[in-house]
């Protein structure tokens, strides 16, 4: 039986997409040109908002019990403490902390939450092209044609999807290289956050692991170490800084990496019905820790707006919305990221001067931190302009984020917002409200609240808020267009 949906990447993104769409219901298969799974860490920082993507997922199981909090991010420069900025306290957007955990931790459950889903990953299977037509695509994935309805391309910045659908990926170089280690070491610092320690264009820093003596050491790669350098020249060059700036020692050494920092952005998310995510639609810098969590959130909001294409109830002009709503925060990331990495690694005296002098010194600022924080959790990030948003009304608006909270279900059973959303949708107030939202929508948990209704998207998001059975038909019937078919009962 052909899949409906061909996720190509078993990363954060893709399997992210593929429980999103099992648990709609619908039809996928996850292929991947990988071996096996990665045991390696790779990205470790887990936002609050990606945090809430896998608590609605069912994916966060003991994620917060086996993560790091993250307390702080310490910044040293010539050797002198210029600023200690707390991160990871609970901000003033209602969500929960951030943690240090390994890519491969997440992945891990994610898998296994896809296969409770009755869903798998495909190994050793690369995909050499892909084809599609008005009506579907076909994937070419260790030598087997896959005819399905949607491809949705998560599989990292070289993508194979990207390339071959002919979509551009415009960008610039920021690093040419630069260098990380997992490794176990002697280091005498906090291990409740990141330290960083800058001198003129050298930057060294260090973020503690889950495990003994564990932790990530990075740096930009200096001019004379060799266009591909081996391990040992990696741990060679980051030791001999983490010795000079810290006096510690790295003793064991579990991963090392090379890559070149990116800024890039795809012309397009959706080219008919193939669609792209995660790195394959945009890469940034890793410092700020936002790459894995803005896939994340992508996959969440392709998926559910995917699985209402698929089961008929909305028309597919409804994933020219995913672009528009997704393409704008990534945008953001990359302004932001890119600024933090030029700040950092000063080019030219006139920048480090200002860097060392203002931009460092202001992040003992109280409201700097309030403003870095709440950006950098993506709790703030708001579909407000977006093609789905409502008119302009007071207080909390069509296409911002809905803060998790404790709620009575409409038997009056306690449970909480999140526990009701993904892949259904919620409506706070109105259980007549509730069944207009049903025709259109399909299941929709109905939640006790008082004043005005609100309909929250699966992905947490304001759809809709009012009293009138009018106004909401209106709205979905504005939003989900004409279906390709009669919603089932």
């Amino acid at each position: 039986m052909d899949p409906e949906v061909v996720v190509v990447g078993a990363g954060p993104t893709g399997l992210t997409a593929a429980c999103s769409l099992r648990s709609a219901g619908v039809s996928v298969r996850v292929l991947d040109k990988a071996d096996s799974p990665a045991v390696t860490s790779r990205a470790l920082g887990l936002q609050p908002r990606g945090v809430e993507v896998l608590d609605r997922l069912g994916a966060l199981g003991d994620l917060p019990q086996r993560g790091l909090p993250v307390r702080r991010v310490d910044v040293n420069v010539d050797g002198r403490s210029l600023a200690s900025f707390p991160v990871g306290q609970p901000t003033r957007l209602h969500g929960p902390a951030g943690l240090l955990i390994s890519q491969a931790e997440i992945e891990g459950n994610l898998r296994k939450r896809l296969s409770e889903l009755g869903g798998s990953v495909e190994w050793d299977t690369p995909v050499t092209a892909v084809r599609a037509d008005p009506d579907g695509a076909t994937v070419a994935a260790g030598g087997e044609a896959i005819h399905t309805g949607w491809v949705l391309g998560a599989d990292g910045a070289h993508s194979t999807i990207r390339k071959a659908m002919g979509i551009g990926f415009p960008g610039v170089p920021l690093i040419e290289r630069f260098l990380l280690a997992d490794v176990h070491a002697e280091l005498d610092y906090s291990r409740e956050g990141a330290t960083s320690w800058l001198h003129s264009r050298k930057l060294l820093a260090a973020f503690p692991l889950p495990g003994a003596d564990l932790w990530r050491v990075m740096a930009p790669a200096p001019d004379d170490l060799p266009d591909n350098p081996g391990q040992d020249e990696i741990v060679g060059y980051l030791g001999s800084r983490l010795a000079e700036d810290t006096g510690g020692s790295i003793g064991s050494v579990v991963w090392t990496s090379m890559f070149r920092i990116q800024r890039r952005l795809a012309d397009t998310y959706r080219l008919g019905r193939v669609l792209l995510a995660g790195d394959a639609a945009h890469i940034h810098s890793p410092l700020g820790g936002q790459g894995m969590n803005t896939g994340m959130g992508d996959a969440e909001n392709v998926a559910f707006k995917l699985a209402l294409v698929i089961s008929g109830r909305a028309d597919a002009t409804l994933l020219d919305s995913y672009e528009r709503e997704r393409l704008p925060v990534a945008s953001s990331v990359l302004q932001s990221t890119s600024g933090l990495t030029q700040i950092l690694v000063g080019q030219g005296r006139a920048s480090r001067l200002l860097r060392d002098k203002l931009a460092i010194p202001m992040l003992n600022n109280p409201w700097m931190q309030r403003r870095i924080t709440d950006k950098a959790s993506q709790l703030k990030v708001s579909y407000r302009s977006g093609s789905l948003a409502q008119r302009r009304l007071p207080g909390l608006r069509p296409g911002d984020r809905v803060p998790d909270r404790a709620l009575l279900s409409a038997d009056g059973t306690a449970t909480r917002l999140y526990d009701a959303l993904g892949p259904q949708w919620a409506l706070i107030g109105s259980s007549a409200l509730a069944a207009v939202a049903r025709d259109r929508l399909g299941d929709v948990a109905v939640l006790r609240g008082s004043g005005e209704s609100m309909l929250i998207r699966p992905d947490g998001h304001l759809a809709w808020k009012g009293s009138s059975a009018e106004s909401l038909h209106a709205w979905l019937d504005t939003t989900l267009g004409r279906p390709a078919l009669e919603p089932s009962a």
